[in-house]
């Protein structure tokens, strides 16, 4: 799973899985949920994120993968 915000545009995207995204759906305003031929869910687009999410931290809690960053 990748978290990737960018700031010029205030969206953050939800990176679920690896899998290419054949299909969007906006379930409310600004959030879009993107799904594989399977029709799982691969991926989160928030638009204006910064109004709808806290970005100011981001709190991991036992996950059982390895855990990595990448200072912007």
């Amino acid at each position: 799973m990748k978290l990737n915000y960018h700031p010029d545009t205030d969206s953050l995207y939800i990176d679920l899985s690896e899998r290419p995204s054949v299909e969007s759906r906006e379930v409310s305003e600004g959030v879009v949920l993107d799904y594989d031929s399977s029709g799982r869910l691969v991926g989160i687009d928030i638009d204006n994120a910064a109004n709808k999410v806290e970005l100011q931290q981001l709190i991991l809690s036992k996950l059982p993968g390895k855990i990595e960053t990448d200072a912007a």
